[in-house]
């Protein structure tokens, strides 16, 4: 779906929300695959028993990469994805836990060279099925100006 939007178009306040999605054993050993990241507290129950929580956790970039992508649903032409900052991980997500992400509109400001961009920031906040959140992070996007900046 191709959703068109230019700088101005965005409204600060303005919300989108999921639909859930919950984390499985092979979420977790396809992202150990895909990162190289084995560490016990993702692969090893055993172990994993003898901590504190009891029980394997997925890694926090799964839970930030499945989550970057459940709110990827339409595309904009003129916005692109600048980074990510302020990435928390509030709290662990377990196998079978289900996440929910919602994303806010919070910022929007110029580009500092380029009279025909801005930047628009989202907040993007993930809870589980308890509605506790799990991360947190802001997403920056380059958007395209209908009408650009004049230059002093």
């Amino acid at each position: 779906m191709i959703q068109e939007q230019f700088f101005e178009d965005y409204t600060i306040g303005f919300s989108r929300h999921t639909f859930g999605r919950t984390i499985t054993e092979a979420d977790i050993i396809i992202h150990a695959g895909q990162t190289g990241d084995f560490f016990p507290h993702h692969m090893d129950a055993e172990w994993c028993k003898t901590q504190d929580f009891g029980q394997r956790m997925a890694h926090g970039t799964l839970i930030f990469s499945v989550a970057v992508g459940m709110t990827a649903g339409a595309i904009n032409p003129h916005a692109m994805s600048y980074g990510y900052d302020r990435l928390r991980f509030i709290r662990p997500v377990f196998i079978g836990d289900t996440i929910i992400v919602s994303a806010t509109i919070k910022e929007k400001r110029d580009h500092p060279k380029r009279a025909d961009h801005g930047f628009v920031v989202e907040l993007v906040e993930v809870v589980n099925q308890h509605k506790e959140t799990v991360l947190v992070c802001e997403h920056i996007y380059l958007v395209k100006r209908h009408i650009p900046l004049k230059s002093e």
